[in-house]
């Protein structure tokens, strides 16, 4: 059965009325009444057809056809007393078509606004990161503030809701203090939302209800009506109803108003669909919540306090706060619809509420909470983090350059840079004899590992020698993967899953050509250290070394020419002479070369050194270029989306409000 449609309707003892049968009934007396002539009637049927024209079109309100029509007439209206309680259709909009110059906003709206701000930078920055599904409920969240902020901001969307027989329709009848919603004992009686609306202008927001015109009303002017100006009341079907397109028009009108009314019964205030599918899932909205235990004229005696105070346990149960003592909450009271017991009360709290105009921005910070509770698992991790968050540490640093100085072979081509200086040292320095020998065996043995060598770094550069052997590519690449592993895994410490998936991702991208750009550092910067041809600089005291050598050379050579002129007799026999000469010179030869040997140890290291030193910086700067900075930046990025998150969670406490 529909709730409310726009054709007559007559109820045994209630007259049901649209509003437009009254005018028509006053308009048809006048026109029954004393006319000046036949062309003053003609006109004024043409009059009364505009006139309704134009309240079909909603361009005047009912003060102004009424106005219109005493206007035309020239005479008093009949005033009907019972016109007073007959429902005046709301034609829709008011002067501001449901929107309304914004007021000063209030510290409330000032943060909300900031978490706004906040929640649309989030989404932002974390779409590149996170799928549209996860980001969905987020910016649902952001349109309909968007779209309700757009709107009329003194006006309060309060549904009215609630299961099958629980008597919501008859509670929307008794706020309203005339019939609009049609009650009944046959299920369901309520087919669509209808609104009941106290002021002009909110028509934009009954719009976004997408309730239509002919389900728009206005209730009887009262002095009690005045309390509730600001106020759209909506009745909705009900959410337990067996016909689906029922639940669709509960679920959609619920994520859009700024309050809701829910009304339970004795019967069935435990509901099992009530608490699990609504309220438990809006337990966060405590403060735009009122629970009506409606029909307590049914229970005898003390029995309406016990089944509110469990009414109250279940709400707390599902999560939902509870404004006692002072405290922001929902609020719970029992009343009557039938017998007006208690009605007053909820009136007087609806009044309160409404002039507060903070609902709206109460149920948009509850629905922020609510996302921003949902998020959390994306941006905030249960796990240890460091002071500034998820970062690459020092130590982290240092073992990935050790790694990656490993998979190049700093240390092996510092140690080779090593030993070819102290080679050289030793060939500058060392006895022509000793060197003319060195140069025999090279000569006599040309594919020694010295010429391999040589000859290996030689086809290298020139692109015609074999490659490296697998093995060694193979272990390399395996260092190579195994430290950027161990660096992201590092640096992924208190990062929630999404954002450690793409720390990860991107450590691996970066590393897709390091080993590459490794074999290029190898070749370029080892080869001329670990060849044996490369000659390495010569220390200061070299050529002082290498005049020693000379003169003990020179020695050996004066006491051997000594000695062989005695022996052909040129000379005077004297051998002791000429054999001290060649002793000296024999024994002082290699003494220099052994000195000159402990003299190029520290030289020869620190020469060393500086190669594994430059090879290992420039494998370090490789790696930071192509794994760290990324990693880093992605580190970064996650602390802006975390200091977003932080900002849009700040306002995760009730807000105040003075209602109790």
């Amino acid at each position: 059965m529909t709730a409310v449609t726009d054709r007559d309707r007559d109820h045994a003892g209630d007259r049901w009325d649209d509003g437009f049968i009254a005018r028509s009934r006053n308009r048809a007396g006048r026109k029954g009444g004393p006319r000046g002539s036949g062309a003053r009637a003609g006109d004024a049927l043409i009059d009364d057809a505009l006139l309704d024209a134009a309240l079909l079109a909603g361009g005047l309100d009912d003060e102004a056809a009424d106005g219109a029509g005493g206007r035309r007439d020239g005479a008093d209206t009949e005033d009907d007393g019972g016109d007073e309680a007959i429902v005046r259709a709301v034609s829709g909009a008011g002067s501001d078509g449901g929107k309304a110059p914004a007021p000063p906003l209030s510290p409330e709206a000032q943060a909300l606004r900031t978490r706004l701000d906040a929640l649309r930078q989030l989404v932002g920055l974390s779409r590149t990161r996170l799928d549209g599904k996860t980001l969905a409920e987020a910016g649902r969240v952001l349109d309909e503030a968007a779209a309700r902020r757009g709107l009329s901001p003194q006006h309060t969307v309060v549904a009215i809701a609630g299961a099958t027989g629980s008597g919501k329709s008859t509670l929307f009848n008794s706020l309203a203090g005339v019939q609009i919603s049609e009650t009944g004992l046959r299920r369901p009686t309520t087919a669509a939302p209808i609104a009941c609306s106290w002021s002009d202008g909110a028509a934009g927001l009954l719009d976004r209800l997408e309730i239509p015109g002919r389900l728009r009303r206005r209730p009887r002017e009262t002095p009690e009506a005045e309390a509730l100006r600001g106020m759209v009341l909506v009745d909705l079907p009900d959410l337990d109803s067996a016909l689906g397109a029922h639940r669709e028009h509960v679920d959609r009108v619920l994520a859009l108003v700024d309050a809701v009314v829910w009304v339970v019964d004795p019967e069935k205030y435990a509901d099992a669909v009530l608490h699990e599918r609504y309220l438990r899932p809006l337990a966060g909205h405590a403060e735009v919540t009122f629970v009506v235990l409606n029909q307590v004229d049914r229970l005898p005696g003390d029995a309406a306090d016990l089944v509110l105070d469990d009414l109250r346990r279940l709400l707390d149960d599902d999560g939902i706060a509870l404004g006692e003592h002072g405290e922001p909450g929902a609020t719970v009271l029992g009343l009557s619809a039938l017998t007006g017991e208690g009605v007053g009360e909820l009136r007087e709290l609806l009044g309160q509420f409404t002039q507060e105009k903070g609902a709206a921005t109460r149920r948009i910070s509850a629905d922020v909470d609510r996302a921003a509770l949902r998020l959390r698992p994306l941006y905030v991790a249960d796990g240890p983090s460091g002071p500034s968050g998820p970062e690459i540490g020092e130590a982290a640093r240092a073992e990935f350059e050790d790694r990656l100085a490993e998979a190049v072979g700093a240390y092996a081509a510092g140690l080779a840079a090593e030993r070819a200086w102290r080679r050289n040292a030793g060939k500058a320095c060392g006895t022509p004899w000793l060197r003319l020998w060195r140069w025999y065996e090279s000569r006599r043995a040309p594919r020694s590992l010295a010429s391999l060598a040589l000859m290996s770094a030689k086809g290298r550069g020139s692109g015609t020698a074999a490659a490296a052997p697998p093995e060694e590519e193979v272990t390399a690449r395996q260092r190579v993967e195994q430290a950027v592993r161990t660096v992201a895994d590092e640096a992924v410490v208190g990062l929630p899953d999404p954002w450690a998936q793409a720390v990860r991702e991107t450590a691996v991208r970066g590393a897709e050509r390091l080993p590459e750009a490794l074999d290029e550092l190898a070749v370029t910067l080892g080869a001329a250290v670990a060849v044996p041809g490369a000659k390495p600089p010569r220390p200061a005291w070299w050529p002082v070394a290498v005049l020693a050598q000379a003169a003990m050379t020179l020695v050996q050579i004066f006491g051997g020419l000594w000695l062989v002129g005695q022996i052909v007799g040129v000379l005077e026999p004297k051998l002791l002479p000429p054999v001290l000469f060649m002793v000296a010179g024999i024994v002082g030869g290699p003494l220099v070369e052994w000195t000159c040997s402990i003299a190029a140890r520290g030289p020869a290291r620190r020469y060393g050194q500086d190669a594994e030193r430059r090879l290992r910086q420039a494998a370090a700067g490789c790696g930071r270029a192509r794994v760290l900075e990324p990693v880093a930046a992605e580190l970064l990025r996650y602390r802006e989306v975390r200091e977003q998150y932080a900002a849009v969670a700040a306002g995760g406490t009730k807000l105040s409000t003075t209602r109790q």
